[in-house]
């Protein structure tokens, strides 16, 4: 399957292309424009059917092929008075943001070029949901939650239905399947209501050959009235030459950054364009000492942290750190061992100038879904390739994992390691997500 990323706007311009075929039940107001300047957003306003940019309160936010934008602070909206954001402050925020060089708490850096600018919808947090589809191995997998937000990624298990649907299954079974799970914190008619919704919206997922789709937060209104606030959508490309007229002429966007990148980070930015998962690479000093291979944004970044922070406590500098990156969300074993493989090139083409042993740091919190045994098949792989290189470079290897099938993966790269003849210690859940640092740059 070739996964290729579109922008929210053309997801939900799809949506309410089909919305009658498939939500015939809910309301959807597709109210929504695509604009690369604060003068364009302007002349827009102009035109007919677009009067409602100078009546309502608007939400403005690039659309660039990247998440975390709240994270990021590049969601422009004033959520307790919602009505101070008027059409020219939107201009002008689009205007400011794209003058400059914008760099991610992911790490990629880039100019934004093109912004969604919406009315802003007046709800409480409780209205808001979480649902999304993607393929797991041969099969389709629907998520579901009544807690949407930037935070549905804390606490997933906890939080998050999970519903696997094989693709042979019958519609009456699931119908059936999505019902049984529908989150059992909601009232009875509201269980009814977003069951039915689940439903229309895993056939459109599936009928319109998506390979990813995820509205966060989906807020229910009254009179079965629907906002999608957020989505995220990739189309499965190899049926492009089916779905001509049903997606019409569809845009696969540049990620974001990817112009600046160099040819590493660009092939990761290409693998992580053509997957479910994501994978994430920002080289930052190709003669550092210290790499990382981190499953997970959040714990990317607590990792970047700790290391900056015991790099200049043991006598080196924050330059020490190579590289900023993630993988996640269900990587399979070949793109795991791709991601591996391009950061054991780059960790191996030069020596360290002070002639220091090179540190990999293999870590990360524990996974919600991601199977650490498959991951780790990638990455044990990758080591068998690069073993001898790893060791011309005295490189040392500290691993840190927890989550579905841990124990196995960690055994697994245990026993490489013994077999290839590289240093590496292995801990599980038990050792605290950054420890290994301070055990790697204290020795």
């Amino acid at each position: 399957m070739a996964q290729k990323a579109i922008r929210e706007y053309d997801a939900k311009a799809l949506m309410s292309k089909h919305w009658e075929n498939y939500f015939s039940g809910f309301h959807y107001g597709f109210k929504s424009v695509l604009v690369t300047s604060g003068e364009e957003l302007l002349k827009k306003a102009e035109e007919y059917g677009f009067e409602w940019l100078k009546k309502e309160p608007l939400a403005a936010k690039p659309d660039m092929l990247f998440g975390k934008r709240g994270k990021n602070g590049l969601v422009l909206f004033k959520k307790d008075k919602p009505g101070d954001v008027t059409l020219e402050d939107a201009a002008k925020w689009i205007d400011e943001k794209r003058s400059h060089t914008t760099t991610l708490l992911s790490g990629e850096n880039g100019t934004l070029t093109h912004f969604i600018v919406e009315p802003f919808t007046p709800h409480s947090d409780d209205q808001e949901y979480y649902i999304s589809a993607t393929v797991v191995d041969e099969d389709d997998v629907l998520y579901m939650s009544t807690q949407g937000g930037v935070e549905i990624e804390d606490g997933w298990d906890e939080k998050v239905i999970e519903v696997r649907i094989p693709i042979d299954m019958c519609e009456a079974s699931i119908e059936k399947e999505i019902r049984a799970n529908v989150p059992e914190d909601l009232p009875e008619e509201s269980k009814k209501n977003f069951g039915s919704f689940a439903i229309d919206f895993f056939k459109f997922y599936r009928d319109l050959n998506f390979a990813y789709l995820e509205i966060n937060p989906l807020v229910m209104l009254e009179n079965n009235q629907i906002a999608i606030l957020d989505t995220v959508a990739k189309l499965d490309d190899t049926a492009g030459f089916m779905m001509k007229d049903k997606w019409g002429d569809i845009e696969y966007p540049t990620p974001f950054g990817m112009d600046d990148m160099s040819p590493a980070e660009k092939a990761i930015a290409e693998a992580d364009s053509k997957t479910g998962a994501s994978l994430k690479l920002t080289v930052l000093n190709p003669m550092g000492r210290v790499w990382t291979m981190v499953a997970g944004g959040g714990a990317s970044v607590v990792y970047a942290d700790t290391i900056a922070d015991y790099a200049e406590e043991t006598g080196g500098s924050i330059k020490d750190l190579a590289n900023y990156g993630e993988y996640s969300g269900g990587p399979t074993t070949g793109e795991t061992k791709f991601y591996a493989e391009t950061l054991f090139d780059l960790m191996t083409r030069h020596k360290d100038p002070q002639g220091r042993d090179k540190i990999l740091i293999i870590g990360g919190a524990i996974a919600n879904f991601t199977d650490v045994a498959k991951t780790f098949t990638g990455i044990i792989q990758a080591l068998e390739e690069y073993a001898d290189k790893l060791k011309e470079h005295n490189t040392r290897i500290y691993v840190r994992r927890g989550g579905p099938n841990y124990e196995v993966g960690l055994k697994n790269i245990e026993d490489a390691a013994k077999r290839l003849g590289l240093y590496m210690e292995v801990y599980g859940p038990e050792t605290h997500v950054t420890d290994i640092v301070r055990m790697a740059l204290e020795k």
